[in-house]
C-alpha cells in the first residue's frame, strides 16, 4: 500500500499546541433564551473501520456551572489524561451519558442515523435521571441527532424518545465549549474501553492501539483474515476511498 501524503499523515497527528481551553463563555449566551439546563454533545468512532460509533451528552447548568480546569477536545488529550479526567467530568456535569450505536447497526442504518441511534440512547439515559436539557449544543455543521421526519406510514416506528430540544450546531464546539468537549472526553473513554475488551476476542487486530481506526496493521490484518462481526461491512474496508483516514502504525487517531 502506498504511504499516505505528509499533509494527510500530519492532519490525524496529536497536535503539539493545544491552543486556549474551552470555556462555558458560548454556552451562557443561551441564558437570554431563558435556558438554564444545556447538553453539549459530541460523537467518536465516526470514521473507524471496527467498533461502535459512541455519543456522549454532558449537561451544564447554567446558573450555577464553574469551569474544570484540564479538560479539552478529546483529541487533544492523551490516554492517561483522559482516564483521569473521565470521572471528574462525570461528578462535574448535571447529568452524563454515553450512547453506542454497534457495526451491525451503521451497516443496517448508515452512519447518520447511527449517530442519531447513540444519541438517543445516549439522550434517554438523561432523561432517565430527571433531567431535561432546554437546549442542546452539538459540535458540527449537521444536526444528525434530532429525530429523522417519519416518510410515510409505512416507516418503521421509532422505539426510543428523541431528542426533542432546540439542537445548535457550532464548529469547532469541541475545541471552544466546554459542556462539548467533556462530552467528547467521556465518549471517548467508553469507546476506547470497549474496543480494548473487543480486543481480547480478536487480538490480532490490534483494536487495543487503534481502537478500530483504519491504521496499515490494521488493514493488513484484514486482508490477510477478513473481517470479524464487529466490522463496518457495509464499507469498503481496502477501499481507496479511505486511504486519507489511514492512521500511522503505534498511534490513536486525533481526527474523528
Amino acid at each position: 500500500m502506498p504511504a499516505a501524503p505528509a499533509a494527510k499523515a500530519r492532519a490525524v497527528s496529536k497536535p503539539a499546541a493545544r491552543g486556549k481551553a474551552p470555556t462555558l463563555r458560548h454556552e451562557r449566551t443561551f441564558k437570554a433564551q431563558g435556558v438554564r439546563f444545556l447538553a453539549g454533545v459530541d460523537e467518536v468512532g465516526r470514521g473507524a473501520l471496527a467498533g461502535p460509533v459512541s455519543v456522549g451528552i454532558a449537561v451544564v447548568d447554567l446558573e450555577r456551572q464553574k469551569p474544570l480546569a484540564g479538560v479539552r477536545d478529546s483529541k487533544l488529550l492523551s490516554p492517561a489524561e483522559r482516564e483521569r479526567l473521565d470521572p471528574l467530568v462525570r461528578r462535574w456535569s448535571v447529568a452524563s451519558a454515553v450512547g453506542h450505536a454497534s457495526a451491525a447497526e451503521i451497516d443496517s442504518l448508515g452512519i447518520i442515523a447511527a449517530l442519531r441511534l447513540a444519541g438517543t440512547r445516549a439522550w434517554g439515559t438523561i432523561l432517565g435521571v430527571g433531567i431535561l436539557p432546554e437546549a442542546v449544543l452539538l459540535d458540527g455543521s449537521h444536526n444528525w441527532l434530532s429525530p429523522a421526519e417519519q416518510l410515510s406510514l409505512f416507516d418503521q416506528p421509532v422505539l426510543e424518545v428523541g431528542c426533542e430540544a432546540p439542537v445548535h450546531t457550532k464548529v469547532k464546539a469541541d475545541m471552544q465549549c466546554l459542556s462539548v468537549a467533556a462530552a467528547s472526553v467521556i465518549a471517548k473513554v467508553e469507546r476506547d474501553r470497549m474496543m480494548r475488551e473487543l480486543h481480547v476476542e480478536y487480538p490480532d487486530y490490534g483494536w487495543d492501539i487503534n481502537k478500530g481506526y483504519a491504521t496499515a496493521a490494521h488493514r493488513n490484518v484484514l486482508r490477510a483474515a477478513g473481517p470479524t462481526p464487529y466490522h463496518r461491512v457495509s464499507w469498503r474496508l481496502l477501499g481507496t476511498e479511505l486511504q486519507a483516514a489511514d492512521v500511522p502504525d503505534g498511534e490513536e487517531p486525533y481526527e474523528d
